[in-house]
């Protein structure tokens, strides 16, 4: 009796058939792009001088550490309690000398002649801070700024500065952000320890 060989497999179309299911797979598998921190740069300064000058007073200073504990102007603070001690940073309604001085804006558009702050966040955090930490600090501090700027807004149009937004209302949002221009200065993280 003779011995039948076993038939071969065409091994030609798997080839074919691996590269159809990447492709599938690489068409139906949905990618989340909307993570990070949304931040706009601010554009370059053409004549910025090389020394600038900023009073301690105009300085929020806000510390993270490698156990995720805030150290706010040489205080420990509680995350919760950062957007409200921003605020009353920001805007020093009271004009305090402890908060940052106010320099004259003159003819800002809808609102004529204003003071503003002089005021700048400083964020420095350690290398062992944990991103969830990092994450809520910046929440905290953009939405110190957004209430700012939504209590202005409410104020002069009886719309919040995010309705405005929707509305492409561009002249009202740049005045709104003259008054309260966003500046978070964020410096490379360092051991800063516990």
């Amino acid at each position: 009796m003779a011995r039948r060989e076993a038939p071969e497999i065409n091994g030609g179309s798997m080839a074919d058939i691996a590269f159809m299911l990447l492709i599938f797979f690489l068409v139906a598998t949905t990618m989340n792009i909307d993570s990070g921190i949304m931040r706009k740069l601010p554009p370059i300064v053409e004549d910025q001088q090389d020394d600038i000058d900023i009073k301690e007073r105009n300085v929020f200073v806000v510390l993270i550490n490698s156990n995720d504990q805030l150290l706010v102007e040489n205080e420990i603070l509680n995350i919760k309690n950062l957007k409200d001690k921003a605020k009353e940073f920001i805007a020093n309604k009271a004009n305090l000398e402890t908060l940052p001085e106010k320099k004259l804006v003159k003819d800002i558009p809808f609102f004529g002649d204003q003071m503003v702050s002089k005021q700048v966040i400083s964020l420095q955090n350690d290398r062992g801070t944990k991103y969830d930490t990092y994450i809520t600090v910046q929440n905290e501090l953009t939405k110190a700024y957004n209430e700012l700027r939504d209590e202005l807004a409410m104020g002069k149009w009886s719309k919040t500065y995010a309705q405005l937004e929707k509305a492409h209302e561009k002249d009202k949002l740049k005045a709104i952000r003259k008054i309260y221009p966003m500046r978070i200065s964020e410096a490379e993280p360092k051991n800063i320890g516990e």
